[in-house]
This record gives C-alpha cells, sequence and structure tokens, in this order.
C-alpha cells in the first residue's frame, strides 16, 4: 500500500445530535429514534431552569420550561429520559454546567437501577464555569465555588467514573460571543489551566496524568473552515506543550488533545435559510479534512435554528451531512492531507503566536478566574468590530448584506412555520408532575440528604459529589439541591463587559445619529436613557450587550443590569430610572410569556416608555406581540444596528413631542 494511502479505512468520528424538549418521555421516544437512524451518541440539551437550577414553578423559571432543552428535576425524570438506553453502552454527553455534578449524579443513580455500575459509564459532563460568565449566562454560583464544584467532578469521576470525561472546556460559546480564533485558543486553554490547577489541590499527584487525560474541549468550527482547522492544530500544540511543562505529564496518550464539535451557530441566517445548509457541510469540514486534528464527536446544527426550535426531521437532516461526509466521500481513506502544508504550517505558527500572547495577558490578570471581566470586555469588542464589518459590507454574509434578493423559501412556509413549537401546556404539566413526585418520596430522607449537602458544602476539604449522589438517591430536586448550594455559597452575578468595552470608532452614520440623540436629548431636557432588559433564564447575551454598547457610544444614557431579570425587576428598574425606551431581548421562546408580562407591568406602574423586543422570534409571533403593546420587533435578519438604534431614537421622539420638525 502507497503511503499516501491509509492501508484500512478510518472508523467515523461519533455522531450526535444535539436534542430534548417539552418532557422527558417525549425527549426519550426523540433519542430513541434518533439512534434508530444511525446516531452513535447522545448529546442530552436540558432546559435553561435546569441548567440554572430552578424548578418548574419558581418565579424565574416562568415560561422557559421545556422550551430549549428537556427539564429534569429528579431521578425520576433521568430515569425516564434513559429509559430502553443502556447506559452501560452508551456514550452519552451532557450539555450542562453550574448543575452538571448534580445532573452527573442523577445519570450515576439512573445507571444504579439498570444496574449499571459507574465504572462503565462512557460520557461528558460539560461543566465548564468560565465559559459561563463570559459567553452563556448559565451560571448559578460565585466563580469560587464554581471552580471548586469542577474541581470535585474531576477528583471524584478520576477514581470512581474513569470512562468519563467530567469537563468539557468549552470554546464553542466564546466564538458565539465573538471570539477571533486568537481569542478561542487563548480563553480556553487559560480556562483549562485553572481546571487543572484547582483540580490538582484535590487529587493524589500521581492522579495528574490521568486528570489531564480526561479533560476534553468542546470547540465551535466557523465557515473559514481552512483557518478554523489551522486552529485546532495550534490548541494541540499548545495542550501538549502544557501538558508537558506545567504539569509533568509524559504519556502521549495523556498528553492527545481530545475534543467534540458543533460547528458555527453565530453565522447561520434567518434570510435565506437554506443557505445554513451549505455552510453547516463546510464548516463540518474544517474538523474532519486533516486526519492528525480530526474531531473524536460532532453534533451540526439545524438549517432553521435562525428561526426557532429543530423539528426531529431538520435534526435527521443535520444528521445525514455527516453521514454522507463519513460514508460517502473519501475524507477517512487518506493520512492527514495537510501534513508539510505550507498554508497549514504557517496559519499554525500565526495562531500558536498570537495565542501564546494573549494567554500571557490572562496570566498577568491572575489566570481564567481573575481575568473574567477583562476576557468579556473583550468579547464584546470582538463581536462589535464584527458586527461593525457586516453593517460596513466589508464581511460578506450571502443574503444578508449581499445577494439579498431572494425568492420565498419553500422550506419555511408549512404550517408550522418551519419550526418545533413546544406546547405550552407542558410547564403545567410538569409543575404538576413536580407535585406528585415531593408527595410521594420520603420527605425526612430528602431533608437529611440535602442537610448533608450543606454540611459538606460548608467545608471546603470535603469532596461535594457523594453527599450529591445521595441526595439524588434520596429523591431531591434539581431546584432545592442549588438552592441547598446558593445558600452555602451565595449568589452571583457576573460582568456585563459593556462598561469596560473600548469606544466605537466614529462613522459618519454614526455621527448623524449622534447629532439626533444630543437633538432629541436637548427636547427632552436631559439625555436619551435606554434600558436594555433580558427577563426569564436566557442568558444568550451577546446582542443585548452590543445594543447596549452601540446605544452608549451615540451618547445615550444605558442601564443594563445583565441577565436573569423578572418582569417585576425590570420595570421596577425602568420606573426608578426613568427611562425613556426599553428594549428586551430574548432567545430561549419564552417571549410571548414574558414580554407582555413586561409590557403590563409598566402601564400598571405608570412607566410611559415604549417597548421594543429582540431575539429569535417566529413571524407567527410577531402580531401578538404588537397587541401586547410592543412597539417594534427585530429578528435575526435586522443586522443593522445603525437602523436600529435610529428606529429607537425616533420612536423616543414621537412619544415625547420632540419628533423632528415637530
Amino acid at each position: 500500500m502507497s503511503d499516501h494511502r491509509l492501508a484500512e479505512r478510518d472508523r467515523p468520528w461519533m455522531m450526535r445530535t444535539y436534542a430534548g424538549h417539552s418532557t422527558a418521555r417525549k425527549s426519550n421516544e426523540l433519542y430513541r429514534g434518533n439512534l434508530a437512524k444511525g446516531q452513535t451518541g447522545l448529546s442530552v440539551a436540558f432546559d435553561l431552569p435546569t441548567q440554572t437550577g430552578y424548578d418548574a414553578g419558581h418565579e424565574l423559571a416562568r415560561g422557559e420550561v421545556g422550551k430549549v432543552g428537556v427539564p429534569i428535576a429528579h431521578r425520576g425524570d433521568m430515569a425516564a429520559l434513559m429509559d430502553g438506553i443502556p447506559l452501560g453502552e452508551m456514550n452519552t454527553s451532557m450539555t450542562i454546567n453550574a448543575t452538571a455534578a448534580w445532573l452527573l449524579g442523577l445519570y450515576i443513580v439512573a445507571a444504579e437501577e439498570q444496574g449499571v455500575e459507574a465504572r462503565a459509564l462512557q460520557g461528558t459532563t460539560q461543566n465548564d464555569i468560565i465559559k459561563e460568565f463570559l459567553a452563556r449566562g448559565t451560571y448559578a454560583f460565585p466563580p469560587g465555588p464554581s471552580m471548586r464544584l469542577i474541581a470535585d467532578t474531576v477528583a471524584y469521576t478520576v477514581t470512581e467514573v474513569p470512562k468519563w470525561n467530567p469537563i468539557n472546556i468549552c470554546s464553542y460559546h466564546l466564538q458565539e460571543a465573538g471570539a477571533t480564533p486568537v481569542q478561542e485558543i487563548a480563553y480556553a486553554l487559560s480556562n483549562a489551566i485553572a481546571v487543572l490547577d484547582a483540580t490538582r489541590q484535590r487529587v493524589d499527584p500521581e492522579l495528574m496524568g490521568q486528570v489531564f487525560a480526561r479533560l476534553s474541549f468542546f470547540v465551535n468550527a466557523g465557515v473559514r473552515f481552512v483557518e478554523e482547522h489551522a486552529k485546532l492544530r495550534a490548541m494541540g500544540e499548545l495542550w501538549e506543550q502544557i501538558g508537558r511543562e506545567r504539569y509533568g505529564v509524559a504519556d502521549p496518550k495523556h498528553l492527545r488533545f481530545r475534543y467534540g464539535v458543533q460547528v458555527n451557530s453565530l453565522g447561520l441566517t434567518e434570510s435565506q435559510p437554506e443557505n445554513n445548509v451549505q455552510r453547516i457541510v463546510l464548516e463540518a469540514l474544517g474538523v474532519t479534512l486533516g486526519r492528525n486534528a480530526r474531531a473524536r464527536a460532532i453534533q451540526l446544527p439545524a438549517w432553521n435554528e435562525a428561526l426557532g426550535l429543530p423539528r426531529p426531521w431538520d435534526q435527521q437532516w443535520s444528521l445525514r451531512i455527516q453521514q454522507v461526509l463519513a460514508y460517502e466521500t473519501d475524507l477517512l481513506e487518506y493520512p492527514d492531507i495537510f501534513e508539510g502544508s505550507k498554508v497549514m504550517d504557517g496559519l499554525v505558527a500565526e495562531l500558536v503566536e498570537g495565542a501564546r500572547a494573549e494567554m500571557a495577558v490572562v496570566e498577568e490578570h491572575g489566570g481564567a478566574v481573575e481575568a473574567v471581566p477583562y476576557m468579556k470586555a473583550a468579547l464584546v469588542d470582538s463581536h462589535r468590530e464584527r458586527r461593525n464589518r457586516i453593517e460596513a459590507g466589508e464581511q460578506v454574509v450571502v443574503g444578508i448584506n449581499r445577494y439579498a434578493e431572494s425568492e420565498p423559501s419553500p422550506l419555511s412556509t408549512g404550517e408550522d412555520g418551519g419550526i418545533l413549537v413546544v406546547d405550552p401546556g407542558v410547564e403545567a404539566e410538569q409543575v404538576e408532575a413536580l407535585e406528585r413526585w415531593r408527595a410521594q418520596r420520603d420527605a425526612d430522607a430528602v431533608e437529611r440528604a440535602l442537610d448533608e449537602l450543606r454540611r459538606v458544602a460548608a467545608d471546603d476539604a470535603k469532596n461535594i459529589l457523594p453527599a450529591t449522589i445521595e441526595a439524588a438517591r434520596a429523591g431531591a430536586t434539581t431546584g432545592e439541591w442549588a438552592h441547598a448550594l446558593r445558600e452555602a455559597f451565595g449568589e452571583y452575578r457576573a460582568p456585563t463587559g459593556v462598561g469596560e468595552a473600548a469606544a466605537g470608532v466614529p462613522s459618519c452614520e454614526q455621527d448623524a445619529l449622534r447629532d439626533e440623540v444630543e437633538r432629541v436629548s436637548e427636547a427632552l431636557g436631559r439625555r436619551v436613557k435606554l434600558l436594555v432588559g433580558k427577563p426569564g433564564l436566557d442568558g444568550h447575551s451577546n446582542g443585548a450587550e452590543q445594543i447596549a454598547v452601540r446605544a452608549r457610544d451615540l451618547g445615550m444614557d444605558v442601564v443594563y443590569e445583565g441577565i436573569r431579570l423578572t418582569p417585576s425587576q425590570i420595570v421596577t428598574s425602568a420606573l426608578q430610572e426613568g427611562v425613556h425606551v426599553v428594549g428586551l431581548s430574548i432567545l430561549s421562546g419564552s417571549h410571548l410569556e414574558l414580554i407582555p408580562d413586561v409590557v403590563a407591568g409598566l402601564r400598571d406602574a405608570g412607566v410611559d416608555a415604549p417597548v421594543v423586543v429582540g431575539g429569535i422570534i417566529p413571524q407567527a409571533d410577531v402580531e401578538p406581540l404588537r397587541e401586547a403593546g410592543v412597539a417594534a420587533v427585530y429578528t435575526p435578519k435586522d443586522f443593522d444596528l445603525g437602523r436600529i438604534m435610529g428606529d429607537i431614537v425616533a420612536l423616543v421622539a414621537q412619544r415625547n413631542g420632540a419628533a423632528a420638525g415637530a
């Protein structure tokens, strides 16, 4: 056999579909259907209350139950979710962070009920809190205790669940928040160093090689797939260096850079959504073309994720993309096709140099935990630069700022609008089911288990996993587990990065808008004031941050308190701050429940400020929002922040009798 072909075709990567919605039983049906279609691993999406540690029925859970994932409140839900799926054979990835230790505990208990020992379990808990502070927002506890939870999970699994990956250092959401390839590499590896340093204090030094080997990564791959592939080779090179030099890891198997991937969702468009299919295929090439840096597991988004939740058919399409790549093309028949490439070697060297320099800056700030405010502000700046390039036409997005003329898409003209809509009755059903669970369990056993959990949480020398697993066995709920730890660890609000973001580069358009803001402010007798609010549990704050930064750069006073606010908190803030306009951002599908609550609350409080809304909002929901009193609705197709800012200033002027020429 010649050296330019493999003696034997490589095995395909693990194929996953990120899925879950409504209830555990409905999600179980979806999983079993996907496995029957050829999916080779599970990837569980949890709803926002589960991710942030709230039970259905909590004020912050309103409108969020079962929307972006499956609600899991206790071991009964986990057993239903995994019913008929042999956990001793399945490789399960759980996208869960703040409550990762708890969901792993529930998974271990569900396996016990199937007669499967923890030592046999294979899979991953994402369990990456630092990126939640930076990019995704589903944190629950302050940084210090959060790092302890991560380290405890790593230390426990390395001996008790040795086939499990206790953390996926997740650079995926960093890119979604605007990270450049250099930033994605640097912040992810700095994050990994923080995790390893914290874990080193909680394990036998002889286990550090095994600890290093069990850390995996979950990365993003954008449409610039040549550069994206170089990024992964650069990460592998730096990861091996970190292992050898900082942690003394010598075994080549332990030093291997292991990663799974979901390709980029940031670049998926609501306009001409059929273009997303080719984007997804090209992005998948970035993590499959080069054998030496090929992904171990892949999950692809669906073509319609900029519109709403994908249906089973849409997810099947994404799975079939993977299967065509793996089985119909010749990708798996050759050695590494980039080996010796002048272009690839040059790109890798460039990224390694840039990442090392940025990692040094993070280290100067005290490491990844202490550097969260710095990294957050840097991501806000990078995302703003990306938006500015698109608005200026310097970065082409087909169907958005070039070739926007289009025929109507038949993919999204069906009765369902081309997306899955979760039954709004699911939330009430979950609340009732939770009440039944609490009524039938041994309440005394639960309280004893939670008391032990609080005791262990208060003792930093103790590992929290055994008490967590006991609470799961006793029948405690997600909200009860998280509440016990909130009592021990306290609450926390992450930095927004808005105040620290650098001033924007002036332009003629922005100068004209700034002049209009000055004119309207003078007519009002004080500065135009905008409140940007994120009601509910949606932590995708990138858009809200960009609105806040742009409004600030145009000379408005901006009130932005970050994520996870109740409607009443937003109303109180609007009243106390005397704002002229309220901007609400929701991407989780809870807009029809939460936005009318905010509008009604503002009316009741006597706040006469127009409300504008942005987010992933289906066209069918626009009119109901307008009927509820919303003045304007913006969706992902509305990429031009300058136009949105102009609309907002005009609304304020009109509402206050300060319109031009008035």
